[in-house]
């Protein structure tokens, strides 16, 4: 529940840090010193340090998220998991609240303090508890509490941890520096440019050659008498119940479609969101200093190195409640798009900013996110619906075979004839319902079945069932020289005509690696293309991809040659350089500030790592199951 009360109430610029926080809480279980508690008490299921994690709190998590993950797991019921996968889901729920709970046993020790001020604008500002009028509404506050059957200060203690963990780590993310080295030397990488002359063969532009004697034909026919013949077809009815099979038969009324479009009002309803790059100095001087800079040369560099010892940051994305300041807040989301503003006395000392980017405030009507949500959700059911319907398409296969499938269970039926390839007599595709492997596994079936065997209903790939009866089938059958006559000479004339194109793209391989140019090269049946331009920042569709994967690692002078199905390639790189400028300025800032963020990031994730080794948990395992019973499952945790 904690967890869900967060996703729906609070919305945090560190929500990737968050992320990450749980991938390794999930994935480092048992590293740290995991012992039970000596005592038999289970109203606490986990301490660390003077922490405690209430074994309330867990079932309240368990009730909450238990569901979901089943369903993710394709079971529909969380009480048909044995008991040992609840406990394993009940451990793994635990290990996120340890993390969270040692991230505040930190901040504790560290004396961080969230004011009530900051709890109360937090509180205000969240869309969650607003009414018509864009305001916090204290009625739709006390509605949606008693709807989530928690208190006023369970929430306010909520978002109070919620602070405190975005004050232990904000620091640590927006802290983060990419020094120009490493920043010139990915950018140079990604923008280094070789320019490639290309010769393009194709195998149909080859001149038909003559038809030869009957003796050349007969033996091409008895080298290759198995691509003459009639294949075999098979007559098949076919059952398929897959996600996406099921996924339209999916309803959802207007009553849940805008439960769920309250519970992710954040997402539809956004508020002003500013990309903010500020520096703060210790007097009031070296500020002016700073933003005369600032304004002079207008460069971001330039701004940061005017004055030693200066502390700057860029924040992508800000919001209000993300400024740790009330007086640089109201500054920072006044200014204009641009300007250079400053000094301004904060608590901080004196800072100067400039505002780069403005993304107003935005919001989606439920008329508007109806359709979106109603695919997520059909998205997220399909797999646990599949579970529940496949016992239905099983009891009506067991009872009538292929003939009685009800129309309800979201399944597709079809019948015809195909091939092992998978095609109709046609040659062309059989419509089968499945793509990838579970078409293939259909057609091997098909194949593997003998007729008239009675259908079985079968598990196939990423959640899938199907089941296979076969009415006739007509073997292949061989055809004699002369009935095969044309198709021999066209089979014949495509395989020369392949060969001819293979010979010539060979000879002008060889001369182009012997030159390092494919200068002078106007042969007919040949398309030319110089001075194509590849990098990895801009790869462009020019080249074709059996050439473009060998381009990166080639040098000027250096030739390759590639074929595809219909078209032989030859390619020469002509020119290596870095453009000057490697990049337009916006995007070398952008990607500065993507690396900034993920260096933020992974600085943090490092940090509550660390923190797992410095304040290992004390798990209650009888608390466990006391959670477990407590959010109505059971049975002993292994």
């Amino acid at each position: 529940m904690i967890s869900y009360l967060r996703r729906v109430l609070v919305e945090s610029w560190l929500g990737r840090v968050v992320a990450i926080v749980i991938f390794l809480a999930f994935v480092s279980w048992g590293i740290g010193d995991v012992i039970g508690f000596m005592s038999e008490e289970t109203d606490v299921v986990a301490r660390v340090g003077q922490h405690r994690i209430p074994t309330r709190d867990l079932a309240m998590a368990l009730r909450s998220e238990m569901p979901t993950i089943t369903q993710q797991m394709g079971v529909k019921d969380p009480s048909a998991l044995s008991p040992i996968m609840q406990g394993q889901i009940a451990r793994q729920i635990l290990q996120r609240l340890i993390a969270q709970a040692e991230l505040l046993e930190a901040a504790r020790q560290l004396k961080i303090i969230v004011p009530d001020s900051a709890i109360r604008e937090e509180v205000f500002s969240l869309p969650y508890f607003k009414g018509p009028t864009g305001q916090f509404d204290r009625a739709v506050f006390n509605q949606r509490l008693s709807a989530q059957g928690l208190s006023e200060q369970q929430v306010l203690d909520m978002i109070r941890d919620d602070l405190t963990v975005r004050t232990l780590l904000q620091p640590m993310a927006q802290g983060s520096r990419v020094s120009n080295i490493l920043l010139k030397t990915l950018v140079d990488y990604g923008a280094t440019t070789r320019m490639v002359d290309l010769i393009s063969i194709p195998v149909a532009a080859q001149p038909a050659p003559p038809a030869p004697d009957t003796a050349t034909l007969q033996r091409y026919y008895t080298n290759h008498v198995w691509l003459f013949g009639t294949p075999e077809l098979r007559h098949a009815r076919i059952v398929v119940l897959s996600p996406q099979t099921v996924a339209d038969t999916i309803t959802m009324d207007d009553t849940q479609l805008k439960r769920a479009y309250d519970a992710q009002s954040s997402h539809y309803n956004v508020p002003e969101t500013r990309d903010i790059q500020l520096i703060t100095a210790a007097s009031e001087a070296d500020a002016q200093k700073i933003a005369d800079a600032w304004k002079l040369k207008g460069s971001w560099q330039a701004a940061q190195g005017a004055v030693k010892g200066a502390a700057s940051v860029e924040m992508p994305g800000a919001r209000p409640t993300t400024i740790p300041s009330d007086v640089l807040k109201q500054v920072l989301f006044q200014a204009p798009q641009g300007q250079v503003t400053g000094p301004v006395k904060t608590e901080m000392g004196w800072s100067v900013f400039r505002v780069t980017k403005i993304l107003p405030a935005h919001s989606t009507s439920f008329a508007d996110a109806r359709q979106e949500i109603l695919q997520q959700y059909r998205t997220a059911a399909a797999p646990s619906v599949v579970t529940e319907r496949r016992r239905q398409l099983q009891d009506a296969i067991a009872g009538k075979g292929l003939d009685a499938i009800p129309d309800t269970i979201g399944a597709a039926a079809i019948s015809g004839s195909l091939d092992a390839q998978g095609n109709t007599a046609e040659k062309q595709p059989a419509p089968i319902p499945a793509s990838g492997k579970l078409r293939d596994a259909i057609v091997h079936q098909v194949f593997a079945q003998k007729a008239g065997d009675p259908p079985n209903l079968l598990e196939g790939p990423d959640n899938s069932w199907f089941a296979v009866e076969v009415d006739s089938i007509t073997p292949a059958t061989p055809r004699s020289f002369e009935q095969a006559k044309g198709d021999v000479l066209a089979a014949w004339q495509a395989d020369t005509r392949h060969h001819t194109a293979d010979q010539q793209a060979t000879a002008l391989f060889l001369a182009a690696r012997q030159k390092g140019s494919i200068a002078g090269q106007t042969a007919s049946g040949i398309q030319v293309a110089r001075d194509i331009p590849f990098s990895f920042t801009n790869p462009g569709k020019a080249l074709p991809p059996e050439i473009a994967s060998y381009i990166p690692r080639m040098k000027a002078g250096q030739a390759v040659m590639a074929e595809n199905a219909d078209t032989f390639f030859v390619a020469v790189v002509t020119k290596v350089f870095v453009p000057n400028p490697p990049a337009p300025i916006d995007v070398l800032q952008k990607l500065k500030n993507n690396l900034t963020q993920a260096y933020g990031d992974d600085l943090a994730a490092s940090y509550v790592q660390d923190l797992n080794k410095r304040l290992p948990p004390h798990i209650n395992n009888a608390a466990i199951q006391a959670a477990l019973s407590a959010a109505g499952f059971g049975g002993p945790v292994q």
